[in-house]
């Protein structure tokens, strides 16, 4: 990932912290000065401020998970704190923003953000970098928003495959480097469930932790449930359930919504690759065939410029028969895995979109359950893995 340096855009970001300090020190009293109520509530809440924003910027944050892509490994309702140290934090591209509001104003509406000043991207020291199977917050790459990208919405996925990685999925099994990768612990995946014609208990669903399925034929007989390996085996033992069956899209079956959605790349999401996921200065040969895979990144994440005549490719206005990365990409996915919009349907993440790694849960909440039984107790300071 690409070290901290000094340079003219970075210094005017260390210009505009120092001011800020600056006004702090300006509203304290001088010594034997006695500070009125007013003055400590202002040097109070400035300090408060600053101190969080630093903290929450370079250090840790807490984010809330909001959708089920990563069921049941995380869930709705989970609030957790995200390491930035992990991998390093990265410089705000827009510093001047409106604390603790992400890209929009609270209450108010509009861009919390100033675009006067911007700066590219820079990643201080981290503690490592990026590992098969971590839980990874990034901004999510395929938003049509125009926003700076530290100002794009917070995605949280597994990351399934590194750069300089080959991905492979066949028949829902992913494959790194040729080797089959093991599918985390409580992942699920959509099974179709038979039974004798009679339904399912919610609460009895609930107790078993089964909580995302419906009806799928007329007769009742016939449902798709997100089921995790433990949720299988509960689902084969009640009484009214005569089979259940995963759910594939079988190989070769196109699907327009999957990346890179060229028929030239006959890909679903059962069934995806293989793909090279790009290492930062790895070269790869350009051909008009393999420029669907890698467009994007050359031209919207590495912002040159592109065009094909007759199938020549020219790169900033220059014939190009190869090209070298100038960015580490990743591979994100979904524990829930027929349900989360991830890097099989977008393609990859660049490397200045990621915000750091997941490190564990402080507070967990069930919207579902009743008043006093919203809390999740045994999810409490459970660590992310």
């Amino acid at each position: 990932m690409k070290k901290f340096r000094i340079n003219w855009e970075l210094l005017k970001d260390i210009l505009f912290a120092i001011l800020t300090l600056g006004v702090w020190f300006l509203l304290k009293t001088r010594p034997g000065q006695r500070k009125s109520k007013t003055r400590e509530w202002i040097d109070a809440i400035i300090f408060a401020v600053i101190a969080a924003t630093l903290i929450r910027t370079f250090l840790i944050e807490a984010y809330t998970i909001p959708t089920p892509s990563m069921e049941k490994s995380l869930l709705v309702g989970d609030f957790l704190f995200v390491s930035k140290l992990s991998y390093g934090p990265r410089i705000p591209n827009t510093p001047l923003s409106f604390p603790f509001a992400h890209h929009t104003m609270p209450l108010i509406g509009g861009k919390s953000y100033l675009e006067w000043i911007k700066i590219g991207y820079h990643r201080l020291w981290g503690f490592g970098k990026i590992k098969n199977n971590d839980v990874v917050v990034f901004n999510y790459p395929a938003e049509k928003e125009g926003r700076p990208v530290d100002k794009k919405e917070n995605y949280i996925k597994r990351c399934i495959g590194i750069a300089g990685d080959t991905l492979t999925i066949v028949d829902r099994q992913v494959f790194i480097n040729g080797k089959p990768v093991d599918v985390p612990e409580k992942s699920q995946y959509m099974y179709q469930v038979k039974t004798d014609g009679s339904g399912f208990n919610n609460n009895a669903l609930r107790r078993i932790d089964i909580t995302d399925g419906h009806p799928i034929s007329s007769s009742g007989d016939l449902y798709e449930y997100a089921l995790t390996k433990d949720g299988v085996e509960k689902m084969k033992n009640m009484y009214n359930v005569k089979s259940v069956q995963p759910l594939v899209d079988p190989k070769g079956n196109f699907e327009e919504f999957i990346f890179p959605a060229d028929h030239r790349y006959p890909w679903n999401a059962d069934n995806f690759g293989p793909l090279y996921i790009p290492k930062k200065g790895a070269t790869i040969n350009l051909t008009v065939d393999i420029l669907p895979l890698y467009k994007t990144a050359i031209t919207d994440y590495e912002h040159n410029t592109l065009e094909v005549k007759d199938t020549v490719i020219y790169i900033n206005g220059k014939p190009a028969a190869t090209y070298t990365f100038a960015m580490d990409y990743y591979f994100m996915m979904g524990d829930n895995r027929n349900n989360s919009s991830d890097c099989r349907f977008w393609g990859f993440v660049p490397e200045d979109h990621i915000v750091g790694k997941a490190v564990f849960i402080w507070l967990s909440l069930d919207s579902e359950a009743p008043f006093f039984q919203k809390i999740r107790w045994s999810r409490l300071f459970h660590t992310i893995h």
